[in-house]
């Protein structure tokens, strides 16, 4: 453990979204021990990162960008006001023009510009879209760490890693599974979930550098990252899990996913 927090903040936002994206890799691997997974069970999994992500958007995000607005701002809401949409925005602009398609769905309901890309890709894409922001937020809370932000600790970034981590097991499989079904071999079923974590990594390291060297410009991004959160759980994750229509088990998971954040982050920040 000393020798983690002895690392630069790039290396331990790497590090961190390294395991991130091990734990997306561990929810695709369930592609070799079945061909299905129980939907309420899946539901309340997808329930639960939600209330991870809303948690974990206020605890690790909101709140040291509000506290640090007002301490390079002067301000405690402007800031984090315009990157909390600013963060909604960029993901709804990405949505739009992304091409990617969520599981369950008939390629005719494919979201983005229109393109001829196998089933597969877009089932990928979909997910890499909600590893974005993930990765991102990761690497900001590292860099504010490393940039003497008031309210950011190591314990609290680390806890976000955590969070984000426990949320990323059902993505994986959200990718390998549908693949399998449809007759992909479990090796490629589990490639492609797996390769939806990857840019994880890229984001978390690009967040982490970009805090350090731009100090001034943190409380936006501590708040861009926990708005384009925030739109992924109220654009795909609750809308998903209650797509079939049972509102229950996926109501408790985000309570439960809250909780669960919420405690890590008090807990080790």
């Amino acid at each position: 453990m000393e020798t983690f927090l002895n690392l630069s903040p790039v290396v331990q936002a790497l590090l961190a979204t390294l395991f991130t994206w091990f734990v997306t890799a561990l929810g695709a691997a369930m592609v070799f021990l079945t061909k299905t997974v129980n939907q309420k069970l899946f539901d309340f999994l997808l329930g639960t990162a939600a209330g991870v992500m809303i948690a974990a958007s206020f605890w690790s995000l909101l709140a040291p960008a509000i506290e640090l607005s007002e301490e390079i701002w002067g301000q405690a809401w402007i800031p984090a006001t315009i990157g909390f949409l600013a963060g909604g925005a960029f993901l709804w602009a990405v949505d739009k023009i992304l091409p990617h398609l969520h599981p369950g769905l008939k390629m005719s309901e494919a979201e983005g510009v229109k393109t001829s890309w196998q089933r597969s890709t877009l089932l990928v894409l979909a997910i890499t879209l909600h590893n974005i922001p993930e990765g991102l937020a990761v690497g900001v809370a590292f860099g504010a760490v490393a940039a003497g932000i008031p309210g950011a600790s190591i314990g609290a970034a680390i806890a976000l890693a955590l969070g984000i981590g426990i949320q990323n097991f059902p993505e994986g499989t959200a990718v390998s599974m549908p693949l399998r079904r449809e007759g992909m071999s479990r090796t490629r079923s589990f490639f492609y979930g797996q390769a939806s974590g990857v840019v994880e990594p890229i984001a978390g390291v690009f967040g982490a550098a970009a805090v350090v060297l731009m100090r001034p410009l943190l409380p936006f991004a501590l708040a861009f990252a926990a708005g384009a959160m925030i739109f992924v759980v109220a654009e795909e994750l609750i809308p998903e899990s209650q797509r079939k229509g049972d509102t229950d088990l996926p109501t408790l998971g985000v309570m439960l996913g809250f909780a669960i954040m919420m405690t890590l982050d008090v807990a080790l920040g």
